[in-house]
């Protein structure tokens, strides 16, 4: 017999194909809760405000391709209120450029000008963006293009689809039309980001806020607002080290802010302690320095001007810059100091002295028709911001299983991610279920077994024995894993899934093929082996990948929950 709530059969929510009963407040065993600090209830607050509920006015997603641009155009739209805010104008685009890409810095000019056109063309009534920003609103930009190799095989199991890898979460789903019901799903990488980074909207009118698709900050500093200059960057500052603090840091390994007295920042590489000071020669005291997220704001007035400048690029779709070599270093650093940092990138003297010349140029520009503004800030995100980073397999691993500790940090996780205190939400198990050492176990059916500190995101299954594993919409006859990850797998075999420690298992589901499984193990780098054919794989990670550049995402994903669907029917769930 399942668990019910006195006795009662509970109502169903619907989760896409199936309807699960919804567990309710079940007698779990107490958990100690973790000391409060002023430090850990300082980021247990500003964790509270990520709610959705703030938000850029305007949120602009840019893809791969076609088929996830009308994705994310209608998942965001339905998912309004709970990552982007309730209102928002949803604008998705994908970077159609030449092979290598546009880099992160044509890349968020050419996304912008490309919502900017199609947002002037909806249907449902024109929007300028222009005119929003010059009003004091506010747009955010998110890049999610790209392979995710050091996320392999996950975002082969997203058929590409990169952004939509999976976090223990549940989000509603509305109905494509009005009578459709809502459904529920687990919150995206993607969402948890807009729903996270919205929080810096009200404190950037009439800016445009650039930000990546694979890591969440709660920044220790709180949400400090932007303005005082044309760009900012937003980065973990500190007091300027020593040398011998500069290397215990490891300061070398990031590219680094530097803060002078005058509160104008400078862009470095990733450069030793002496090699920092050369480069920063010119710049004066150096105040406070560094790693930076990467994530950058514009004003209106820089925004416009950059696209005029780059008008050339943006419309032959050829060249390739990035943000930090190619704005915020050659505006911040001497020419000669540039030159000597780009020469070490296979770039000649001649390209970047000229590169250099040219952005020159543009600041001289800029200030002669802005001076109220400085050109280069940092907006701090402080030292002890929590971090987490899905841009890895391990990290992914490792910042959902966070989720299972007592810790502050740990609080604050499940609480950005809505598990509720008991850690279990809409859920049946049936009563010699034995779910220990704080596990979260979210919309998923389970008849006997144990489930030891793990996460159970959709899982259905007649029997499960899993000891520190992560299980995210997984349907199988049973289930016998240690320390695996298990994502998007439909597994119908008499004997169910009996994986060796430390596992990866994956399925692909391609309109008009056979399902591939994809394996790996969790000390595996994809981007290490990205090309390789693991055994007993059908094919390289690359290979899914060259497979899936031309799969409808929507159709995909259609038919993975209608195979997830047929095998719960059949095992009677």
């Amino acid at each position: 017999a399942a668990s019910t709530i006195q006795g009662h059969r509970p109502p169903l929510v619907r989760f896409d194909s199936i309807s699960f009963p919804i567990m309710g407040d079940e007698p779990r065993a107490k958990r100690a809760k973790p000391s409060t600090t002023p430090a850990g209830a300082a980021m247990a607050a500003t964790v509270a405000t990520m709610d959705g509920s703030l938000g850029f006015d305007a949120v602009v997603v840019c893809t791969s391709n076609a088929a996830q641009e009308a994705y994310w155009q209608e998942r965001l739209e339905r998912t309004r209120g709970q990552a982007a805010k309730k209102g928002a104008v949803i604008v998705a685009v994908h970077e159609d450029w030449a092979s290598d890409g546009a880099g992160n810095g044509l890349g968020t000019l050419y996304a912008y000008a490309k919502a900017r056109a199609q947002a002037m063309a909806r249907v449902d009534g024109a929007v300028d963006l222009d005119a929003m920003l010059a009003e004091g609103k506010t747009v955010g930009i998110y890049h999610t293009a790209g392979k995710g190799t050091r996320l392999a095989p996950l975002p082969g199991a997203e058929n590409n689809n990169k952004p939509g890898v999976k976090l223990p979460s549940l989000v509603t789903v509305e109905g494509a039309r009005a009578d459709d019901p809502p459904t529920t799903s687990e919150l995206t990488i993607l969402e948890a980001v807009i729903r996270q980074t919205g929080c810096y909207a009200p404190r950037r009118a009439g800016r445009c806020s650039v930000f990546w698709g694979d890591q969440i900050f709660v920044p220790s500093a709180g949400h400090l607002p932007s303005g005082a200059h044309h760009a900012d960057i937003l980065a973990r500052m500190g007091p300027m080290p020593t040398e011998e603090e500069w290397a215990a840091k490891g300061l070398e390994k990031y590219g680094l802010i530097a803060v002078n007295a005058a509160d104008e920042a400078a862009q470095v590489e990733k450069v030793s302690y002496d090699t920092a000071m050369k480069l920063l020669g010119s710049f004066g005291e150096v105040k406070r320095v560094g790693p930076s997220l990467g994530s950058f704001s514009l004003g209106a007035e820089m925004l416009r001007m950059l696209l005029e400048e780059f008008a050339t690029e943006l419309e032959e779709k050829r060249a390739k810059m990035d943000s930090d070599p190619h704005l915020w270093m050659p505006m911040t650093l001497d020419k000669a100091a540039y030159v000597s940092v780009m020469v070490t990138k296979n770039e000649t003297e001649a390209t970047a002295g000229a590169h250099h010349d040219r952005m020159t140029a543009f600041k001289s520009k800029l200030l002669s028709s802005h001076p109220e503004k400085a050109v280069f800030g940092a907006i701090d995100v402080g030292t002890e911001c929590y971090w987490w980073d899905y841009g890895l397999l391990s990290l992914y691993q490792k910042n959902n299983m966070l989720a299972l500790d007592d810790t502050e940090e740990a609080a604050s996780l499940r609480a950005y991610l809505r598990i509720p205190e008991d850690r279990a939400q809409s859920s049946e198990l049936g009563n010699d279920v034995q779910v220990t050492n704080g596990s979260v176990v979210l919309a998923s059916v389970v008849k006997e077994g144990e489930i030891d500190h793990t996460i159970a995101s959709r899982v259905v299954t007649g029997k499960c024995d899993a000891h520190g594993c992560l299980l995210i919409n997984v349907t199988a006859r049973s289930i016998k894993a240690r320390n695996c990850v298990i994502y998007n797998v439909v597994d119908d075999s008499e004997d169910g899934l009996v994986l060796p420690d430390g596992a990866v298992l994956t399925n692909v589901f391609v309109p008009g093929r056979e399902k591939l499984v994809q394996s790996s193990s969790t000390t595996t780098d994809g981007g290490k082996v990205f090309k390789v054919r693991l055994t007993p794989n059908p094919f390289s990670f690359e290979g899914v990948y060259k497979m899936n550049q031309s799969t409808d995402v929507k159709e995909a994903y259609k038919l993975g929950a209608e195979a997830h669907a047929d095998l719960a029917k059949e095992l009677k769930f």
